[in-house]
């Protein structure tokens, strides 16, 4: 519109890979005709040198083209650890790609003006970004040489348009654009960037930065990336210069600081670490006085957000000298929490944990695992199958269940944003949930509909791992035998609007989920303790930890640990699904570089446990021993749902010393490993500073 109002603009095609289907086209179009000129909208992949080549050959010869700009991209940001080659190629394609077709095709009849749409992330970098800088840097490079041939050619390096104009910025979440001013550059309406890219025609520069300044706001982060631009001699690339240039062999400045700090006493050198984190805080987000950060805020309450919280510790590393964690503000998340971190880094200590204290049962005569028995996705019917499973790699992934009422063909939407649908139609599921022999445990028809399906399997399985062990499960009867099942939730009647009436007496007693455990000890006459274990994910190791503890101190002589998931219901795929949480294939790639999100299957597992000398003085066949267990909690994380290092780190420990272990006595670690992009690197930083 711009193009026809302002430079009087006759003939234009427009192109871009969605053509005439893009959002507005038939608006825009018709608008620009009202105005006297002559629209072509064309589907045209830039990076398609062929498709380019048809393009251009399709324009009329009494019309040849006069100008070119090329505006076109895609982000797909990733931190450099995490930067893949698909990454790189989905922004180098339309930029890079594209821009060399243009050039390329237009070189035997060039045209009067050639502009590019570059980024001022091409010159001062921005986290998360290191593909698209580069992008933008080749465009601005490109027109260079162009101009060293002879030909015309303005690069334009972008700030930030206003989000609110839709474009690539519409994307941007507030605390990305608060990040953008408080590094000193405002946002561009749509106005004043037209205003600009009128100004940088008449320059006839081939590089121009087309941005907003906030100078007051620059000036407050003397160190950060706009300093370059303004000629700070403080910025990152001076220091990197004059460091290369000073001669000396040794001495960073983190080291110097450290070297700074040593001999204080141990009070003032803690407040000067504190000092040194609330300061750094504090330029990290364009603060105006170190006041506003409070020693013991937590961060996401000052506003950090993943990208500035990996500034802070890059820049805590440069001064401290240390190599910290990119989940630092995750695993500490209040500036005191950071400063004793830092404390303890810079002093080398290692938190230990003391062993617990041993019941009657101690080291000497261990908690050992004498049955057991499952059910698991992939036909898994016995532990025997799931070694079979492990061990040839079989896919227990399968399409959503057909008998559960779940309407499957409504409930799939790849849109994460479609409330009340799942961006994934797989799980782990056991189909045959829906099946339970009710006689054989003398339950009535009518009461078992009303059962939730993780009770009848709780007790179906635990039964089969009593009789793995050899006991005849009728003989516990009286016994001091403990029940301990881990479940997370009951969905099972969530399901239905309205309770049938044959079953509403049941309801209650069939999906209350403390009744899942006592449903196992009134139904083989248990005496011991029967607990329910609701601690998410951990639920079952939970459940174990608790069942090796009441071995120990004498409260029973058998215990039955183990856990129990039957998704009733969809609402776990569609709530993790509006979170962008789970994997499009259903499988969870845990650790691994092509991780996009954690899979949701089904199962149940039940160990019996028994005290060493009990197992040998009933002839039971010790198929494991526990040596240690322990437990813990995150406490006051960065966030309620947000995992912590640190506390992975004591619970490991804990577990470790326990056992009466050292870390290079373990051969094997089965992780979590959820597949997530925040659970997974906070794991297995807890599994390297501990393993």
């Amino acid at each position: 519109r711009h193009l026809v109002t302002r430079h009087g603009a006759r003939h234009l095609v427009l192109t871009g890979r969605r053509g005439p289907a893009a959002g507005g086209v038939p608006e825009l179009v018709a608008e620009l005709r009202a105005l006297g000129a002559e629209v072509s909208v064309v589907a045209c992949d830039v990076a398609d040198r062929a498709a380019v080549a048809d393009l251009l050959a399709a324009v009329p010869e009494r019309h040849p083209v006069t100008a070119v700009i090329h505006a076109a991209g895609v982000v797909a940001d990733a931190t450099l650890r995490n930067l893949t080659p698909e990454h790189v190629e989905r922004v180098l394609r339309p930029k890079v790609d594209g821009a060399w077709h243009l050039h390329e095709l237009t070189r035997a009849a060039p045209p009067a003006v050639f502009v590019v749409f570059s980024s001022i992330a091409g010159l001062l970098g921005n986290p998360g970004q290191g593909n698209y800088a580069a992008a933008n840097a080749y465009l601005d490079a490109l027109v260079r040489h162009r101009r060293a041939h002879g030909l015309p050619g303005t690069s334009l390096a972008w700030g930030l348009w206003d989000p609110a104009g839709g474009g690539m910025a519409a994307t941007l979440s507030d605390a990305e654009v608060a990040r953008w001013g408080r590094g000193g550059i405002r946002v561009l309406s749509a106005e004043r960037a037209l205003e600009l890219f009128d100004a940088a025609l008449r320059a006839d520069e081939p590089l121009l930065v087309p941005v907003e300044l906030d100078r007051a706001a620059a000036a407050r982060d003397p160190g950060g990336p706009l300093s370059e631009l303004l000629g700070d001699p403080t910025s990152p690339t001076r220091r990197r210069a004059a460091a290369a240039g000073s001669g000396g062999s040794g001495g960073s400045g983190g080291s110097a600081w450290a070297a700074r700090t040593a001999g204080l006493p141990a009070g003032e050198r803690r407040r000067a670490v504190l000092d040194l984190v609330r300061t750094t805080v504090a330029a990290v987000l364009g603060l105006p006085d170190v006041a506003a950060v409070g020693v013991d805020a937590a961060f996401r309450e000052l506003g950090l957000d993943s990208l500035t919280g990996l500034e802070l510790r890059s820049r805590l590393g440069t001064a401290t000298g240390l190599v910290l964690a990119p989940t630092m503000v995750f695993d500490h998340p209040t500036p005191a929490a950071v400063a004793d971190h830092l404390l303890s880094r810079l002093d080398g200590a290692v938190e230990v944990p003391v062993a617990p204290a041993a019941g009657p049962a101690g080291q000497d005569d261990p908690v050992v695992i004498v049955g057991m028995a499952c059910r698991y996705p992939g036909e898994v019917r016995t532990p025997d199958d799931l070694w079979r499973l492990v061990s040839t790699g079989t896919d227990a992934i399968g399409p959503f269940p057909e008998n559960r009422g779940w309407d499957v063909d409504r409930l799939y939407d790849p849109d994460p944003d479609r409330p009340g649908t799942s961006t994934t139609r797989y799980g782990g599921f056991l189909y045959d949930a829906d099946l339970f022999d009710a006689e054989f445990f003398g339950i009535s028809p009518r009461e078992a509909v009303g059962m939730d399906p993780q009770q009848r399997l709780l007790l179906e399985t635990a039964w089969e791992a009593v009789e793995n062990a050899g006991i005849p499960p009728t003989a516990l009867h009286g016994s001091r035998t403990g029940v301990f099942g881990g479940v997370m939730y009951s969905d099972y009647t969530s399901r239905l609007p309205v309770t049938p009436a044959d079953v509403e007496a049941y309801r209650f007693i069939g999906n209350s989920p403390s009744v899942v455990s006592g449903r196992v000890s009134y139904t083989l006459g248990l005496r011991g303790p029967a607990i329910t274990v609701d601690t998410a994910c951990s639920s079952s190791l939970v459940a174990l930890h608790l069942a090796a503890q009441s071995l120990r101190h004498g409260e029973c002589d058998l215990a039955l640990a183990g856990g129990v998931t039957v998704m009733a219901a969809p609402s776990t795929f569609v709530e993790f699904s509006r979170q962008r949480g789970l994997a499009a294939d259903g499988r969870c790639k845990a650790f691994s570089d092509s991780a996009d999100g954690t899979g949701w299957a089904e199962g149940v597992g039940v160990l019996l446990l028994e005290r060493l000398s009990d197992a040998r003085r009933h002839g039971h066949q010790v198929l494991a021993v526990l040596r240690g267990s322990a437990v813990n909690q995150d406490g006051a994380s960065n966030g309620l749902t947000a995992p912590s290092g640190p506390a992975q780190e004591r619970v490991i420990r804990s577990a470790l010393a326990a056992a009466g272990l050292s870390p290079a006595d373990v051969d094997v670690v089965e992780a979590h490993g959820t597949g997530t992009k925040l659970g997974d690197p906070i794991e297995a930083a807890a599994i390297l500073a501990t393993y």
